[in-house]
């Protein structure tokens, strides 16, 4: 279902945001952590996360990190990333895959949806539909 997030490993595949759900993105266990902003355990994770995504994505040690990129949502089965998140992650995809940039980020606007009646929100890409569009299914 194109409303469900589902994990993507590999330097070939944008990631989606981390998922609590179950053991992870398990629509039968859809939840968040319930774990508040001063919570140890949130922080230690977050952390963590920025580390890796920083490493995975070739970034310097003290660049910016989107938050969707090391947070989970509150359902853990979002399927989207903002577009910032999805554009830090094009250079990997593009060289693991032997594409342009150019071809990879207009994979990312073909899938970018806008706000909601034009006022709700913000911009956000369906990882779910660009990775499958990667993989040329429909």
């Amino acid at each position: 279902a194109a409303l469900l997030a589902q994990g993507f490993a590999g330097p070939a595949y944008f990631h989606p945001r981390p998922s609590a759900a179950g053991q992870g993105y398990d629509a039968a266990n859809s939840s968040g952590t319930n774990l508040g902003p001063t919570s140890k355990k949130l922080i230690e994770d977050v952390k963590q996360r920025i580390a890796g995504y920083r490493a995975e994505n070739g970034m310097p040690h003290d660049a910016r990190v989107p938050a969707d990129a090391v947070t989970s949502s509150a359902s853990g089965l979002d399927p989207h990333v903002s577009v910032e998140n999805a554009m830090l992650q094009a250079d990997r995809v593009a060289k693991a895959r032997g594409m342009s940039r150019e071809a990879v980020s207009q994979k990312i606007r073909n899938h970018t949806e806008g706000r909601d009646l034009m006022i709700l929100g913000e911009p956000r890409v369906n990882v779910l539909m660009l990775n499958l569009d990667l993989e040329g299914k429909p």
